[in-house]
Protein backbone atom coordinates (compact mmCIF):
# COMPACT_ATOMS: atom_id res chain seq x y z
CA UNK A 1 0.00 0.00 0.00
CA UNK A 2 0.96 3.68 -0.51
CA UNK A 3 1.80 5.74 2.00
CA UNK A 4 -1.16 6.86 3.93
CA UNK A 5 -2.32 11.05 3.41
CA UNK A 6 -5.12 11.51 5.57
CA UNK A 7 -6.10 14.53 3.77
CA UNK A 8 -5.93 13.42 0.18
CA UNK A 9 -8.80 11.65 -0.48
CA UNK A 10 -11.10 15.05 -0.19
CA UNK A 11 -11.25 15.68 -4.02
CA UNK A 12 -12.21 12.20 -3.91
CA UNK A 13 -15.03 12.62 -1.71
CA UNK A 14 -15.99 16.10 -3.36
CA UNK A 15 -16.23 14.11 -6.83
CA UNK A 16 -18.33 10.76 -5.76
CA UNK A 17 -21.00 13.35 -4.29
CA UNK A 18 -21.29 16.24 -6.53
CA UNK A 19 -19.64 18.76 -4.02
CA UNK A 20 -17.91 21.64 -6.30
CA UNK A 21 -14.26 20.90 -6.08
CA UNK A 22 -12.26 23.52 -3.99
CA UNK A 23 -9.44 24.28 -1.71
CA UNK A 24 -10.05 22.85 1.82
CA UNK A 25 -8.97 24.06 5.50
CA UNK A 26 -8.44 20.82 7.83
CA UNK A 27 -6.00 20.35 10.24
CA UNK A 28 -5.28 17.44 12.81
CA UNK A 29 -5.10 18.72 16.00
CA UNK A 30 -4.02 17.02 19.55
CA UNK A 31 -5.44 17.63 22.97
CA UNK A 32 -4.12 16.58 26.41
CA UNK A 33 -6.50 14.91 28.76
CA UNK A 34 -6.28 12.62 32.05
CA UNK A 35 -3.02 10.41 32.01
CA UNK A 36 -0.88 11.60 29.33
CA UNK A 37 -3.00 10.75 27.33
CA UNK A 38 -3.97 13.16 24.27
CA UNK A 39 -7.40 12.58 21.92
CA UNK A 40 -7.74 13.70 18.63
CA UNK A 41 -9.55 15.79 16.25
CA UNK A 42 -9.92 17.44 12.81
CA UNK A 43 -10.34 20.82 13.01
CA UNK A 44 -12.26 22.09 9.67
CA UNK A 45 -12.17 26.00 8.56
CA UNK A 46 -10.29 29.20 9.77
CA UNK A 47 -13.25 30.29 11.80
CA UNK A 48 -14.14 30.05 14.93
CA UNK A 49 -16.13 25.92 15.58
CA UNK A 50 -19.74 26.20 15.08
CA UNK A 51 -20.33 22.48 15.96
CA UNK A 52 -18.85 19.30 17.25
CA UNK A 53 -19.15 15.91 15.24
CA UNK A 54 -18.89 12.81 17.53
CA UNK A 55 -18.93 9.62 15.40
CA UNK A 56 -20.09 6.09 16.55
CA UNK A 57 -18.10 2.91 17.74
CA UNK A 58 -15.35 1.49 15.49
CA UNK A 59 -15.21 4.58 13.55
CA UNK A 60 -13.19 8.14 13.33
CA UNK A 61 -13.35 11.85 12.85
CA UNK A 62 -12.90 11.18 8.78
CA UNK A 63 -16.46 8.84 8.74
CA UNK A 64 -17.56 12.56 8.48
CA UNK A 65 -15.86 13.99 5.79
CA UNK A 66 -18.24 14.56 3.23
CA UNK A 67 -20.78 15.96 6.07
CA UNK A 68 -18.01 18.86 6.52
CA UNK A 69 -17.30 19.20 2.89
CA UNK A 70 -21.00 19.55 2.09
CA UNK A 71 -21.87 21.94 5.52
CA UNK A 72 -18.56 24.18 4.45
CA UNK A 73 -18.51 25.61 8.18
CA UNK A 74 -15.92 25.61 10.79
CA UNK A 75 -16.15 22.43 12.65
CA UNK A 76 -14.58 19.87 15.15
CA UNK A 77 -14.85 16.45 14.30
CA UNK A 78 -12.85 14.33 17.54
CA UNK A 79 -11.96 10.90 17.58
CA UNK A 80 -13.71 9.62 20.56
CA UNK A 81 -10.79 8.32 22.94
CA UNK A 82 -9.22 4.53 22.05
CA UNK A 83 -10.82 5.75 18.45
CA UNK A 84 -8.50 6.90 15.33
CA UNK A 85 -5.78 8.81 16.21
CA UNK A 86 -6.45 9.06 19.64
CA UNK A 87 -4.61 7.62 22.26
CA UNK A 88 -5.92 4.48 23.99
CA UNK A 89 -8.08 4.69 26.73
CA UNK A 90 -7.76 3.14 30.15
CA UNK A 91 -11.39 2.23 30.48
CA UNK A 92 -11.43 0.56 26.46
CA UNK A 93 -13.35 1.57 23.62
CA UNK A 94 -16.99 1.66 25.06
CA UNK A 95 -16.92 3.60 28.60
CA UNK A 96 -19.56 6.70 27.36
CA UNK A 97 -18.88 8.55 31.36
CA UNK A 98 -15.31 8.28 31.15
CA UNK A 99 -15.01 8.93 27.38
CA UNK A 100 -17.38 11.78 27.90
CA UNK A 101 -14.89 13.90 30.04
CA UNK A 102 -12.15 13.55 27.68
CA UNK A 103 -14.28 14.77 24.89
CA UNK A 104 -15.02 17.95 27.37
CA UNK A 105 -11.64 18.69 28.07
CA UNK A 106 -11.33 18.46 23.82
CA UNK A 107 -14.16 20.62 23.36
CA UNK A 108 -12.82 23.41 25.71
CA UNK A 109 -9.54 23.51 24.20
CA UNK A 110 -10.77 23.55 20.44
CA UNK A 111 -14.21 25.02 20.58
CA UNK A 112 -16.01 27.71 22.35
CA UNK A 113 -19.12 26.03 23.95
CA UNK A 114 -22.05 25.91 23.95
CA UNK A 115 -22.33 24.41 20.86
CA UNK A 116 -24.29 22.03 19.13
CA UNK A 117 -23.13 18.23 19.48
CA UNK A 118 -24.16 16.02 16.67
CA UNK A 119 -23.57 12.34 17.91
CA UNK A 120 -23.80 9.28 15.79
CA UNK A 121 -24.75 6.14 17.36
CA UNK A 122 -22.07 5.60 20.23
CA UNK A 123 -20.85 8.66 19.99
CA UNK A 124 -24.24 10.01 20.35
CA UNK A 125 -24.34 7.99 24.31
CA UNK A 126 -21.33 10.05 24.69
CA UNK A 127 -22.96 13.89 23.85
CA UNK A 128 -25.73 12.63 26.37
CA UNK A 129 -23.45 11.87 28.69
CA UNK A 130 -21.86 15.30 28.01
CA UNK A 131 -25.43 17.26 28.65
CA UNK A 132 -25.22 15.24 32.06
CA UNK A 133 -22.11 15.87 33.15
CA UNK A 134 -21.15 19.20 31.32
CA UNK A 135 -24.74 20.66 30.64
CA UNK A 136 -22.80 24.57 29.65
CA UNK A 137 -21.11 22.45 27.03
CA UNK A 138 -24.23 21.57 24.23
CA UNK A 139 -26.78 24.33 23.22
CA UNK A 140 -28.55 21.90 20.58
CA UNK A 141 -28.18 17.93 20.55
CA UNK A 142 -28.58 15.72 17.14
CA UNK A 143 -28.56 11.89 18.09
CA UNK A 144 -27.85 10.15 14.44
CA UNK A 145 -29.49 6.68 14.59
CA UNK A 146 -29.15 6.20 18.20
CA UNK A 147 -31.42 5.97 21.39
CA UNK A 148 -30.68 4.79 25.24
CA UNK A 149 -33.06 2.31 24.25
CA UNK A 150 -30.88 0.79 21.28
CA UNK A 151 -30.56 -3.01 22.64
CA UNK A 152 -27.60 -5.62 21.89
CA UNK A 153 -30.33 -7.19 20.29
CA UNK A 154 -31.02 -4.42 17.65
CA UNK A 155 -27.26 -3.95 17.12
CA UNK A 156 -26.30 -7.13 16.92
CA UNK A 157 -25.14 -7.08 13.25
CA UNK A 158 -23.08 -3.82 14.21
CA UNK A 159 -21.50 -5.75 17.03
CA UNK A 160 -20.64 -8.72 15.22
CA UNK A 161 -18.80 -6.87 12.65
CA UNK A 162 -17.06 -4.68 15.14
CA UNK A 163 -16.15 -7.61 17.21
CA UNK A 164 -15.07 -9.83 14.13
CA UNK A 165 -11.26 -11.23 13.73
CA UNK A 166 -8.91 -9.67 15.38
CA UNK A 167 -6.61 -8.98 12.48
CA UNK A 168 -6.54 -9.44 8.44
CA UNK A 169 -4.24 -10.72 6.35
CA UNK A 170 -4.24 -8.53 3.78
CA UNK A 171 -5.79 -5.16 2.54
CA UNK A 172 -7.90 -6.98 0.25
CA UNK A 173 -9.08 -9.51 3.28
CA UNK A 174 -10.51 -6.53 4.96
CA UNK A 175 -11.83 -4.77 2.33
CA UNK A 176 -13.93 -7.71 1.68
CA UNK A 177 -15.63 -8.20 4.59
CA UNK A 178 -16.46 -4.33 4.96
CA UNK A 179 -18.14 -4.12 1.34
CA UNK A 180 -20.16 -7.08 2.41
CA UNK A 181 -20.99 -5.02 5.40
CA UNK A 182 -22.21 -2.13 3.83
CA UNK A 183 -24.25 -3.09 0.51
CA UNK A 184 -24.97 0.41 -1.25
CA UNK A 185 -22.20 1.92 -0.57
CA UNK A 186 -19.18 2.75 -3.49
CA UNK A 187 -15.91 -0.03 -3.33
CA UNK A 188 -14.13 3.75 -3.60
CA UNK A 189 -15.71 5.22 -0.48
CA UNK A 190 -15.55 1.87 1.42
CA UNK A 191 -11.64 1.98 0.39
CA UNK A 192 -11.30 5.10 2.02
CA UNK A 193 -12.85 4.45 5.07
CA UNK A 194 -10.38 1.60 5.68
CA UNK A 195 -7.26 3.84 5.30
CA UNK A 196 -8.57 6.30 7.28
CA UNK A 197 -9.76 3.73 10.33
CA UNK A 198 -6.86 1.09 9.84
CA UNK A 199 -3.36 0.15 9.88
CA UNK A 200 -1.14 -1.91 8.57
CA UNK A 201 1.95 -3.91 11.12
CA UNK A 202 5.16 -3.83 10.22
CA UNK A 203 4.32 -8.09 9.13
CA UNK A 204 1.93 -6.96 6.66
CA UNK A 205 -1.21 -7.63 8.41
CA UNK A 206 -3.72 -5.05 8.68
CA UNK A 207 -5.89 -3.95 12.49
CA UNK A 208 -8.84 -1.65 13.17
CA UNK A 209 -7.67 1.22 14.94
CA UNK A 210 -9.75 0.61 17.83
CA UNK A 211 -8.64 -3.03 17.79
CA UNK A 212 -5.30 -2.18 18.00
CA UNK A 213 -4.64 -1.32 21.60
CA UNK A 214 -5.44 -4.43 23.70
CA UNK A 215 -7.13 -5.03 26.70
CA UNK A 216 -7.74 -2.25 28.32
CA UNK A 217 -6.50 -2.29 31.87
CA UNK A 218 -9.46 -0.82 33.66
CA UNK A 219 -13.27 -1.46 33.26
CA UNK A 220 -15.77 1.58 32.68
CA UNK A 221 -18.17 3.27 34.93
CA UNK A 222 -21.37 1.39 34.15
CA UNK A 223 -23.84 3.35 36.22
CA UNK A 224 -25.75 4.98 33.15
CA UNK A 225 -29.05 6.43 33.00
CA UNK A 226 -29.11 7.97 29.24
CA UNK A 227 -33.31 7.96 29.48
CA UNK A 228 -32.95 10.02 32.45
CA UNK A 229 -30.38 12.43 31.42
CA UNK A 230 -31.84 12.93 28.10
CA UNK A 231 -34.78 13.76 29.53
CA UNK A 232 -33.47 16.27 31.79
CA UNK A 233 -31.63 17.64 29.15
CA UNK A 234 -31.88 21.42 28.95
CA UNK A 235 -31.80 21.97 25.08
CA UNK A 236 -33.47 20.96 21.60
CA UNK A 237 -32.89 17.36 21.00
CA UNK A 238 -33.60 16.15 17.22
CA UNK A 239 -33.44 12.16 16.89
CA UNK A 240 -32.43 11.52 12.62
CA UNK A 241 -33.23 8.31 12.42
CA UNK A 242 -32.35 5.88 9.87
CA UNK A 243 -34.58 4.02 7.33
CA UNK A 244 -31.91 1.43 5.85
CA UNK A 245 -32.49 -1.96 7.12
CA UNK A 246 -29.53 -1.88 9.25
CA UNK A 247 -30.87 0.90 11.79
CA UNK A 248 -30.57 0.16 15.05
CA UNK A 249 -33.76 2.08 16.10
CA UNK A 250 -36.82 0.63 16.60
CA UNK A 251 -40.66 2.02 16.66
CA UNK A 252 -40.54 1.71 20.14
CA UNK A 253 -37.59 3.77 20.96
CA UNK A 254 -38.86 6.82 18.80
CA UNK A 255 -42.01 5.89 21.68
CA UNK A 256 -40.13 6.80 24.19
CA UNK A 257 -38.06 9.10 22.66
CA UNK A 258 -41.01 10.71 22.04
CA UNK A 259 -42.62 10.45 25.50
CA UNK A 260 -39.51 11.80 27.05
CA UNK A 261 -38.90 14.92 24.90
CA UNK A 262 -42.53 15.43 23.42
CA UNK A 263 -41.59 19.19 21.92
CA UNK A 264 -38.87 17.73 20.17
CA UNK A 265 -38.27 15.99 16.62
CA UNK A 266 -37.69 12.96 15.18
CA UNK A 267 -36.70 13.31 10.93
CA UNK A 268 -36.40 9.74 9.39
CA UNK A 269 -33.96 9.44 6.28
CA UNK A 270 -35.42 6.89 4.04
CA UNK A 271 -33.05 3.77 3.15
CA UNK A 272 -30.60 5.07 5.26
CA UNK A 273 -28.09 3.04 6.52
CA UNK A 274 -27.11 2.88 10.21
CA UNK A 275 -24.10 5.31 9.33
CA UNK A 276 -26.07 8.38 7.91
CA UNK A 277 -23.30 10.27 7.11
CA UNK A 278 -21.68 7.25 5.27
CA UNK A 279 -24.51 6.14 3.16
CA UNK A 280 -27.08 9.31 2.87
CA UNK A 281 -23.86 12.22 3.79
CA UNK A 282 -25.84 15.25 1.88
CA UNK A 283 -28.99 14.34 3.45
CA UNK A 284 -27.71 14.74 7.04
CA UNK A 285 -25.73 18.26 6.14
CA UNK A 286 -28.92 19.05 5.30
CA UNK A 287 -31.04 18.77 7.92
CA UNK A 288 -27.49 19.78 10.70
CA UNK A 289 -27.56 22.71 8.12
CA UNK A 290 -31.04 23.30 9.02
CA UNK A 291 -30.88 23.05 12.83
CA UNK A 292 -27.79 25.11 13.43
CA UNK A 293 -27.59 27.43 10.59
CA UNK A 294 -28.09 30.82 11.99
Amino acid sequence: MSTYDEFGFLQDNMSEWGIEPREVSVRRAMVAVEGLRHVSALVWGDGAPEMVLLHGSAQNAHSFDTVALALARPLVALDLPHHGHSDASPVGPFAPFEHAEDVARAIGQLATPPLPLVGMSYGGMVAITLTHTHPDLASRLILVDITPGVSLRSARHIIDFIQGPESFESFDEILERTIAFNPGRSEASLRRGILHNAVQRSDGTWVWRHQRHGEPPRRPNQDLHLWDWLEAARVPVTLVRAMGPSSVVSDEDVEEFTRRRPHDEVIEVPGASHSIQGSHPLELARIIDGLTGS
